[in-house]
């Protein structure tokens, strides 16, 4: 049995997420402990305790602890079954928190799944539904994992009520590893302001907001836009900007709120991507973190370059090599990890 410290780094539903994934793979007992204890509201939150009875459910795992606010749970792992999974997390937790949580297990089914989790697409301090279609997947998809993702309904606080679709087939072989040093030149930038029951000059503002800042920095030859918008049981309003490189994906967002100008979500994702762009980079330090777990389950050498290694990266490595016989190695801004 493996034990976790909870409060470790960031201290966060990172480490959670992390480890169940990892234990449901390898099929190795684990218990965690001062579960976010980093947090204002530590504990088992909403997502999280979807997110755990999935893993559960896929894998036919004992759970003991997984209750509302719970800070200590004890998972024990049995073995994993491809099929047609649906969760619901009943409150506007973030649908692609546990979309990732669930993901690289069914990717060691026998067989495709078929997964529809029910949330929020678009809420703060997780990454909305674009992020994941447009950077994520993409990139998860060059070392050979097949997802195909669908937004059936969006998601946004307080309402929730979004829904995503995921097809998942399983992995035939090791992953191929990732070797990301160098993003190479700005091939394109596409702008998506999507809107929910809301005036669609909301995305229009938006869109001429961003339009005039991308040119001022010479892209605009480069930028495709579009207003999407969709259905979703309350108001809500967001920006992404996704930004191709020759040889990587950027995604940088912002959330609408009563009394923030269209002006300032617009302003907010620019403002990322010019940092970003910037630093000369390749991988964006929030997919930094969340490519970790698959470069320790990849065969051979994983090399990423981030502008900064973050706490959350620092605490997702702590937890991978809790499990895995792997080491990473961070040097300057040089995340690399081989898996023999």
């Amino acid at each position: 049995m493996i034990k976790i410290d909870g409060s470790f780094g960031e201290g966060g539903g990172q480490i959670l997420r992390t480890a169940l994934s990892l234990a449901a793979i390898l099929k190795i007992p684990v218990t965690i402990e001062n579960i976010r204890k980093g947090r204002k509201k530590p504990g088992l939150q909403p997502q999280h305790l979807t997110g755990v009875r999935a893993v559960a459910s896929i894998c036919g795992g004992k759970l003991t602890g997984d209750a509302l606010y719970s800070d200590k749970l004890i998972f024990e792992p049995g073995e994993i079954v491809s099929g047609t999974y649906k969760f619901d997390i009943s409150t506007a937790g973030s649908v692609t928190m546990v979309l990732q949580q669930t993901l690289p297990v069914l990717l060691f089914g026998t067989n495709t799944s078929n997964l529809t989790i029910k949330g929020g697409t678009n809420v703060a301090w997780s990454p909305p539904v674009e992020f994941i279609n447009y950077v994520f997947l993409p990139i998860l998809g060059k070392m050979g994992i097949n997802c195909l993702f669908e937004t059936q309904k969006w998601g946004f606080f307080p309402k929730g009520g979004g829904m995503i679709k995921a097809k998942i087939d399983p992995i035939k072989a090791p992953l191929n590893s990732i070797n990301i040093i160098e993003r190479g030149n700005l091939k394109r930038i596409l702008g998506l302001a999507t809107v929910a029951n809301l005036p669609e000059s909301i995305g229009e503002r938006e869109i001429k907001l961003a339009k005039k800042a991308i040119d001022e920095k010479g892209y605009l030859n480069l930028s495709q836009w579009e207003i999407k918008t969709v259905p979703s049981l309350g108001h809500g309003n967001s920006f992404f900007i996704m930004a191709e490189y020759e040889n990587c994906l950027a995604g940088f967002s912002a959330l609408g709120e009563p009394g923030k100008p269209a002006e300032r979500v617009a302003e907010e994702a620019v403002e990322d991507f010019i940092k970003f762009e910037k630093s000369n980079f390749a991988i964006e330090k929030h997919l930094s973190d969340q490519l970790l777990l698959y470069m320790a389950l990849a065969s051979g050498l994983s090399q990423i370059t981030v502008p900064e290694i973050t706490r959350h990266a620092k605490t997702s490595i702590f937890v991978i090599e809790q499990f895995l016989p792997v080491k990473f190695e961070t040097s300057g801004n040089l995340i690399s990890v081989e898996v023999s």
